[in-house]
């Protein structure tokens, strides 16, 4: 039995790796659990899984909570994220948390030698450099979950990761993937949350929509698989049936394919080095699907894409001042107070307002993604 503590359990990854989680109760138990303030989808989790601690994203929350399930802990804040991270009965932690908030727990994870598997893609971003190292120091592997980095994950299997030509991520396009960039103007919110491939999240949705998801990804991939920016491809796949391939220097191209179910990387990080079972997820079938489709990415139509790789090549603060501006800036669209072009708008202007610290400590990051949310606020004045 793997006890599992799931930060983010009632976000979009959450609820799927509860589905893995239920589907294999031998397997898996839900042993902590962190959620924001969804008490309606956190409550029933609370009731069917028994978790022996929940963290809470603040005191309010928290009083709810424990008047209603008072013999189990209930802790508030970071630091309660940070707790269950490093949880003595614990044996892997799942980051699934929408944000930079997640770093510091992914940290303590990596410092108490928990297997950690990341969902949280923001974390490599906003600190890449100091994730690997104490990875590396303390011998943790971590366990990617985002599709695309568990299928090359998978690709590597086996093999020597100093033979590698190229890493491949593909990408769907997007729920914008036909628009120009006028009618782009024009989108909504509801437009944009209708993805054509994936069941994801709102913050999700919309980094798909702009780009910013696979520019995320790009440096994640940096960070996880040692590959310079360089080695790094991008190319527009609408099927989302291949979901990541690796090219080696005798030009053989390793891919891995599967129909488009977040649970299949989510069961995979969880059974690592093993596999099981999974029969609520649909198997591929290539006949039925007939034809698959590629072509290049368009840095021009898809900007924050190019941001992303330019960003990351600058190194430093730089990659943490692109996601803190993101964030923010999504999160200004799904409140409706800026239009989705005016999403790479802010991104690019604090892009261009920001000198890169090389080699930032932990606080450096934090004071920088903090200044980072204020200045994009600024813009709206």
């Amino acid at each position: 039995m793997k006890k599992i503590s799931l930060l983010g359990a009632t976000g979009s990854i959450g609820l799927q790796t509860l589905d893995v989680i239920r589907e294999h109760p031998d397997e898996f138990s839900l042993h902590a659990m962190a959620f924001g303030k969804n008490m309606d989808r956190a409550i029933p989790i609370i009731k069917e899984f028994g978790p022996k601690r929940v963290v809470t994203q603040d005191e309010a929350t928290k009083k709810i909570v424990k008047a209603e399930f008072q013999d189990i802990e209930v802790i508030a804040g970071k630091e309660g994220l940070e707790e269950i991270s490093v949880d003595a009965d614990t044996d892997l932690v799942l980051n699934a948390v929408m944000g930079s908030v997640g770093l510091q727990a992914t940290l303590k994870a990596i410092e108490s030698e928990k297997q950690v598997a990341i969902a949280n893609k923001e974390t490599l971003v906003t600190a890449g450099h100091l994730v690997m190292e104490k990875a590396a120091k303390h011998n943790v592997n971590l366990l990617p979950v985002d599709s695309e980095h568990s299928a090359i994950y998978q690709c590597l299997n086996g093999e020597n990761q100093t033979q590698i030509n190229n890493l491949i991520l593909t990408a769907s396009g997007g729920s914008f993937r036909d628009y120009t960039r006028a009618e782009l103007a024009e989108v909504t919110v509801e437009d944009a949350l209708n993805h054509p491939n994936w069941s994801m999240g709102a913050k999700i949705t919309i980094d798909s929509a702009t780009m910013m998801n696979k520019g995320l990804e790009v440096i994640e991939a940096h960070w996880l698989f040692g590959v310079p920016y360089d080695q790094i491809k991008v190319i527009q796949h609408k099927e989302s049936v291949i979901h990541s391939m690796v090219e080696f220097m005798d030009n053989s191209v390793i891919a891995q394919l599967g129909t488009p179910d977040m649970k299949v990387p989510i069961q995979y990080a969880l059974t690592y080095p093993s596999r099981l079972e999974l029969p609520m997820s649909k198997r591929l079938d290539l006949v039925e699907i007939g034809k698959l489709h590629f072509q290049q990415m368009d840095m021009g139509r898809f900007p924050t894409l190019k941001m992303a790789f330019d960003a990351g090549k600058e190194g430093g603060t730089m990659t943490t001042v692109l996601n803190a501006a993101n964030e923010t800036a999504v999160e200004l669209f799904l409140q409706r107070k800026i239009s989705f072009l005016a999403i790479e708008d802010m991104i690019k202007k604090a892009l261009n307002e920001h000198v890169s610290i090389k080699k930032p400590d932990l606080e450096t990051i934090l004071e920088v993604d903090q200044d980072t949310r204020r200045q994009v606020l600024s813009y709206l004045d």
